[in-house]
């Protein structure tokens, strides 16, 4: 990945190309900013310039050897560290994956944790960092570099790390070895320990312009003119969307059959029905019920803002703005936050691991008495 393939961040890569340039770069650094901004191709794009041979001030060369590995990411002096499912025999970490992993990389950085669940085959399983990565980590930072004058530890979603990893990456955070520098790319850097953050540079992307998004559209997948603009409107400054509204409409589509069928059941009152749904969504597994809730809520949110007649401060696609046109008048003032709450909680169960069959059933009970509130 080189500074010139991440799509967009023009001022954050100069930013880099600056602490490299003046000698000011952070041991630690924590890329953070919304889904789909480009955190983690960014994040690879600088350990690329950082491990270059002979970089221009603009990039990596591209020709010595050490961008000849990165290239494959398999460069010894850059490591990761990336959620994983624990595996049936002995203690699992990042190694175990790192195949599936670098060739996720090589098809496209611009991925979420669904994406890579997908990939690994274990879409119905919760991710980790487990203990066994802090020693993994230690062990790999204990090497000198062999091709480079930095040694890297990039870790994914850090937020996922278990208590006792997160106590154990504290202690080389504030002795790191030397010539060491952790890249950490974090979705929700809240959930990571104060600990942690207060000991790392946090460098945070804004949302991706609709042109940088409609741009790579037009280029990269063909798209006309007015499709690449409907899309990048729709993803809301995120790649990963944008693409996700090309490659997975499948996905989109069971999720928007699945939020359309809940309120016309819920609305009508069919007990039997929503008893049927809510054992259909429990039987998905956990990453995707996650999903179907951020699903919901973004659905919320675009039917209370369709109310107010403001079309540039929707992000409805077609067929969701047609549902819209019937649907929105019931979500209001009264009722939108009371609908919001309890996606939050069901979220928070299915975190928890609460039984979703409870879960889901409890939820379409409150729904019907929340609709009624026009």
């Amino acid at each position: 990945m080189y500074m010139r393939d991440v799509i967009g961040q023009n001022e954050a890569k100069q930013h880099l190309l600056t602490l490299v340039g003046e000698g000011r770069v952070p041991h630690a650094m924590l890329f953070c900013g919304p889904s789909g901004s480009g955190k983690l191709p960014l994040a690879l794009a600088f350990a690329h310039y950082l491990t270059c041979e002979n970089p221009n001030g603009e990039d990596a060369c591209g020709k010595c050897p050490s961008c000849l590995m990165m290239n494959k990411y398999a460069h010894p002096d850059v490591h990761f560290a990336f959620p994983v499912v624990k595996k049936k025999s002995g203690h699992t970490v990042s190694a175990d994956y790192l195949s599936e992993w670098r060739q996720q990389l090589l098809d496209t950085p611009y991925f979420d944790l669904p994406m890579w669940l997908a990939r690994i085959g274990t879409e119905n399983q919760q991710a980790q960092i487990f203990v066994n990565e802090s020693d993994e980590i230690q062990r790999a930072l204990s090497l000198k570099p062999s091709h480079s004058q930095f040694k890297i530890m990039l870790i994914w979603l850090p937020e996922k790390m278990n208590t006792e990893c997160g106590n154990k990456l504290l202690k080389l955070l504030e002795e790191p070895p030397a010539r060491t520098v952790f890249l950490m790319v974090s979705e929700s850097p809240d959930m990571l320990m104060p600990t942690l953050t207060s000991r790392m540079q946090r460098f945070r992307l804004p949302p991706l312009p609709e042109t940088d998004i409609a741009s790579m559209l037009a280029s990269r997948y063909m798209l006309s003119e007015e499709d690449s603009h409907e899309i990048a409107h729709l993803a809301e400054g995120s790649i990963i969307t944008a693409i996700a509204s090309i490659r997975l409409g499948e996905e989109r589509r069971t999720f928007f059959d699945l939020f359309t069928s809940l309120m016309r059941l819920a609305y009508a009152r069919k007990l039997k029905e929503l008893k049927a749904w809510s054992e259909q969504v429990a039987s998905m597994g956990r990453e995707r019920q996650k999903n179907f809730l951020d699903y919901c809520e973004r659905m919320l949110r675009e039917n209370f803002i369709y109310n107010f007649h403001r079309p540039e401060m929707n992000y409805l696609a077609r067929e969701e703005k047609q549902f819209a046109v019937r649907f929105a008048p019931f979500i209001n003032e009264r009722n939108v936050m009371g609908i919001f709450n309890e996606l939050q909680e069901a979220a928070q169960h299915i975190e928890q691991n609460a039984n979703p069959k409870f879960v889901f059933f409890d939820f379409v009970l409150k729904i019907i008495v929340l609709l009624v509130k026009r």
